[in-house]
């Protein structure tokens, strides 16, 4: 009963003390340092057992638009090193863990058709990480399970799945495509701010709704909906295009190949 008393003194203080970089309040639960270790961890797990694309010029392509988002990314979380790894698979999907560490599917490359439509995914994965999304995702996890010592209750081999757990409908699934939103439109300013033509993020959700496919409700996933992605961005376009015409007269013009 102390217990349970103790976790309503504590979460509204961290509430209210901890926010994303759009402003949103956030429930900050474990130290920076705490998931970066956990992010490591995980990434290191993942390269251990997912094929790895070396080529040189995937990953001179990924790593261009990396730098230049990365110039103009402020982080707070402190990151040691970004590390962005190509991974060989035909999926068309990214990722972000905790500690910096990013991971672009080779199958990616077919869907974001450009340097521009790419740029948008790594600006919404940074923005994943710099928003502290994992730590929200393991925090609520833990207050959902009525505990906040998450390192006692989580072991090294569990970290990615910590990351990833599933979801109560109502609970997790709303806050799972809140953060999918807020970093697309994180991801949309750091695009911009880099020089990369922000619209091209919209024609990148049009690519993703032509696969088609079976894809829940948007009720029922953690996603949200291919059109209401577009709709959001089209929403913050105005200011974003504002940035890009400002990177553009400061000679930001990354040119980054395939």
């Amino acid at each position: 009963m102390i217990r349970i008393f103790n976790l309503f003194l504590v979460v509204p203080f961290l509430l209210y003390c901890s926010t994303s970089p759009t402003g949103r309040r956030q429930i900050i639960l474990v130290k920076d340092a705490e998931m970066n270790e956990m992010g490591v961890t995980a990434f290191s797990e993942l390269k251990a057992k997912t094929p790895i694309d070396s080529t040189a010029s995937a990953n001179t392509y990924v790593n261009c638009i990396v730098s230049a988002e990365l110039a103009v990314t402020t982080d707070t979380t402190g990151v040691a090193s970004w590390e962005v790894i190509v991974f060989r698979d035909n999926t068309p999907n990214a990722f972000a863990l905790p500690g910096g560490k990013i991971g672009v599917h080779t199958g990616m490359f077919s869907v974001a058709q450009n340097k521009d439509q790419l740029a948008a995914v790594i600006g919404h994965e940074i923005g994943h990480v710099i928003a502290r999304h994992g730590n929200e995702r393991v925090s609520q996890n833990q207050l959902a399970g009525g505990s906040v010592k998450i390192l006692e209750s989580l072991g090294k081999p569990t970290v990615a799945g910590a990351l990833g757990m599933g979801a109560k409908f109502g609970v997790l699934l709303p806050f799972s495509r809140e953060h999918e939103s807020e970093a697309d439109l994180i991801g949309l300013e750091l695009m911009a701010k880099s020089g990369f033509d922000p619209r091209e993020s919209v024609n990148l959700w049009k690519n993703m709704s032509a696969l088609g496919g079976d894809k829940p409700n948007e009720l029922l996933s953690t996603h949200p909906s291919d059109a209401t992605r577009m709709k959001n961005l089209n929403s913050a376009m105005a200011n974003a295009l504002a940035l890009w015409e400002k990177a553009k007269a400061e000679g930001k013009n990354p040119n980054c190949r395939l």
